[in-house]
C-alpha cells in the first residue's frame, strides 16, 4: 500500500498567542507539536504498513520549521516525508489549504490510501481531510476508530458516531480521517532518531505543482478571520447553603432581578 499521511505542526494549546492587530496566531518563539489526531493518523499508517507492506510518505504545508515535525513522523518509522513550502501559500484558509495539499499529492503521483486527523487542535475545523478528498474526486470516511483491509482494493473502516459505530467498506483509493480512539501512537526509536537526523526532507513549492495561483494562500481563501479575542473572565459564583430550597430559590430570584436592573 502506498499511503499518504498529511499532518499538521500546530502550537501548543498551552501557549496559544494571537497577534492583536493581524488576528493571526504567533508562531515565532511558541513552541509547536504534531497535532495529535495526526499521530494516531500516522500510527495507523505504520500498522497497516506492517501488516500489509508498502510505503508510508509524510506531508506537510507549512513553514521551514514544520520540518521538526515531519522528522518526528520519521522518528516513528515513516519512511519519507515531504513539506509543502511557499510564500505564496501563507494565510490560506482550510479552502486553500486543501486544495495546495491536493495538488502536491497529485505531484507525488499514485497513492492507495490519504490518512488524516480528525481535526487540528488550533482550528478545530475538521474541513482539510473532506475537502482534500473532494478536490482529489475519492471517497472519504471520517471519524474512523477501526480500519481493516478487507482485500486489494478495500478497505472495512468503523466509523465512530455518538452512539454507535457505522461500518462503512470503501474502494481505495480513499480518504480517512482518524480518532484518539483509534490507536495508541507509539514513540520513537534510537534507529529512527538516526534516520530522521539522515533524512533530506523534500520541499515542494508553488512551481513544483500544477496550480492556479488564485486559489492559493490569502488570494484563495474566501474565509477571512475579522477579529479574535479572549473573552472576559467570568466572576466568582456564589452558593446559597443553609436555608431551605424554597427561601434559596427566592433570594436567587432577587439576585437575578439586581443584575439586569
Amino acid at each position: 500500500m502506498n499511503i499518504i499521511v498529511c499532518i499538521k505542526q500546530v502550537p501548543d494549546t498551552t501557549e496559544v498567542k494571537i497577534d492583536p492587530v493581524t488576528n493571526t496566531l504567533i508562531r515565532q518563539g511558541v513552541p509547536s507539536i504534531v497535532n495529535p489526531f495526526d499521530k494516531n493518523a500516522v500510527e495507523a499508517a505504520l500498522q497497516l504498513r506492517e501488516l500489509h507492506g508498502g510505503k508510508v510518505t509524510i506531508l506537510s504545508m507549512g513553514p521551514p520549521q514544520a520540518k521538526d515535525a515531519l522528522k518526528e513522523c520519521i522518528v516513528m518509522g515513516a519512511d519519507e516525508a515531504v513539506l509543502v513550502s511557499d510564500r505564496a501559500f501563507g494565510g490560506a484558509d482550510t479552502l486553500a489549504t486543501s486544495y495546495t495539499l491536493a495538488s502536491a499529492i497529485r505531484a507525488l503521483g499514485k497513492f492507495d490510501l490519504i490518512l488524516c486527523g480528525k481535526q487540528a487542535i488550533d482550528g478545530d475545523t475538521a474541513q482539510v481531510g473532506p475537502e482534500i478528498a473532494e478536490y482529489l474526486n475519492i471517497p472519504q470516511v471520517t471519524y474512523a476508530a477501526k480500519i481493516e483491509k478487507v482485500n486489494d482494493q478495500t478497505l472495512r473502516v468503523h466509523r465512530e458516531q455518538d452512539d454507535c459505530y457505522e461500518v462503512i467498506e470503501a474502494q481505495m483509493p480513499v480518504m480517512i480521517t482518524a480518532v484518539k480512539s483509534l490507536n495508541e501512537p507509539r514513540l520513537g526509536t534510537v534507529w529512527g532518531c538516526v534516520r530522521a537526523c539522515r533524512n533530506d526532507i523534500k520541499v515542494l513549492t508553488a512551481a513544483d505543482m500544477q496550480v492556479n495561483y488564485d486559489r492559493l494562500g490569502l488570494k484563495g481563501s474566501p474565509t477571512q478571520v475579522r477579529q479574535i479575542f479572549t473573552p472576559e473572565a467570568r466572576g466568582q459564583g456564589k452558593i446559597i447553603t443553609g436555608v431551605p430550597a424554597a427561601e434559596a430559590a427566592e433570594q436567587l430570584a432577587q439576585m437575578l432581578c439586581k443584575s439586569i436592573g
